[in-house]
C-alpha cells in the first residue's frame, strides 16, 4: 500500500473515530454532567497518551522555556475548545456542530495571516471571505442573534483556531505526541476540578457503557491521528479530514433521524470546499519554499 493511501486512510479513520466519539457522547443526552463526564474520558485517554508518548520517546523535559509556554497556552485553548464543543453538542444536531468546525483550516488561515504574519494571497483571500459567507448558511442568526448553541460552537471554533495558531509557533522540536498528552492531561485535570462544586451523578449503566465506548473512539482518532503525520504527503491526506463531516450526516440520521436543511448542506459543501482549497495552496507553497528556500 502506498503511503499517500496509508496516510489517507489513517486520516479518516481518525475522523470517524471522533464523530463517533462524539456520538456516543452526544447519546447521554446530558444524563451525566458535562465535567464529569469529559474527566472520566479524559482520565483513559491522558493514559492512554502517556504510555504511548513514553513508549515513543516523547515525554522529553528539556525543551525551552517559550516552548514549554507555548505547549501550556495550548493546553488552555485545549480546555476551552472541548468544554465548549461539547456544549454545543448537547444542543445542536451532530452535522450542524461538525459542519462549523469545518471553518477550522480558514479560520487558521486567517489568523496565521493576521497575528503571524503568514503571506496569504489574494485566492486565499477570497476562499476565506467564501468560506465565512458559507458559515453564515450554516448558522444562519435570526433577528435575536446567535442561539446558545450556536454561540458555544463558534467558541469552540475559536478555542481550536487559537490552538493551532499556538501550535504552529512551537519549534519542530516539541514533539506531537507530548503536546497531545498534555492537552488531553490539562483538559481532564479542569474538569476534574469544574465538576467538584457541583457533586458527582451516579451513572446509570447505559450511559456508563457510552462514555467507555466513546473513550475507545477517542483513542482510535488520537492513534490514527499521530500516525497519519508520519506518512503521506500533508497536500494528498489534508483533504481527508472533512470526511468526519459526512460521518455526522450519517449518524445524525441513523440514530436521531436529524438531516440538516438544504442551506446548512449548502453552507457546509462551501465551507469544506473552500477548506480544501486553502490546504491544498498551504502545501503547494510549502513545498515550493522547500525547493527555493530562502537564503
Amino acid at each position: 500500500m502506498q503511503d499517500n493511501t496509508r496516510g489517507a486512510l489513517l486520516m479518516m479513520g481518525s475522523m470517524a473515530g471522533f464523530t463517533f466519539n462524539d456520538t456516543f457522547v452526544k447519546l447521554t443526552g446530558g444524563a451525566v454532567p458535562l465535567f464529569q463526564l469529559v474527566f472520566l474520558r479524559g482520565v483513559i485517554a491522558s493514559l492512554f497518551l502517556f504510555f504511548l508518548a513514553r513508549h515513543m520517546g516523547a515525554l522529553r523535559r528539556d525543551l525551552s522555556r517559550r516552548d514549554w509556554t507555548l505547549v501550556c497556552i495550548r493546553s488552555l485553548t485545549e480546555v476551552g475548545a472541548t468544554v465548549f464543543f461539547l456544549s454545543a453538542l448537547f444542543r445542536m444536531p451532530l452535522a450542524n456542530v461538525t459542519a462549523i468546525l469545518q471553518f477550522l483550516p480558514l479560520s487558521v488561515a486567517l489568523g496565521a495571516a493576521l497575528f503571524l504574519r503568514e503571506p496569504v494571497g489574494w485566492r486565499r483571500w477570497i476562499a476565506i471571505a467564501v468560506g465565512f459567507g458559507g458559515m453564515l448558511l450554516i448558522v444562519r442568526p435570526g433577528p435575536e442573534g446567535f442561539s446558545d448553541a450556536t454561540l458555544f460552537a463558534l467558541v469552540a471554533v475559536a478555542c481550536s483556531t487559537l490552538r493551532d495558531l499556538v501550535t504552529r509557533s512551537m519549534s519542530v522540536e516539541v514533539p506531537s505526541l507530548l503536546v497531545s498528552f498534555m492537552g488531553a492531561l490539562w483538559v481532564m485535570i479542569f474538569a476534574g476540578l469544574a465538576s467538584l462544586p457541583g457533586g458527582w451523578e451516579p451513572i446509570a449503566p447505559l450511559h456508563a457503557l457510552y462514555i467507555l465506548i466513546a473513550s475507545g473512539f477517542i483513542l482510535v482518532a488520537y492513534l490514527c491521528s499521530v500516525l497519519v503525520m508520519r506518512v503521506g504527503e500533508v497536500a494528498f491526506t489534508a483533504p481527508f479530514r472533512y470526511t468526519g463531516l459526512i460521518w455526522a450526516l450519517i449518524l445524525g440520521y441513523l440514530v436521531w433521524g436529524e438531516f440538516p436543511e438544504p442551506l446548512t448542506l449548502l453552507g457546509a459543501f462551501i465551507v469544506v470546499a473552500m477548506g480544501v482549497f486553502t490546504l491544498w495552496r498551504e502545501a503547494r507553497r510549502s513545498r515550493k519554499n522547500r525547493a527555493y528556500p530562502v537564503r
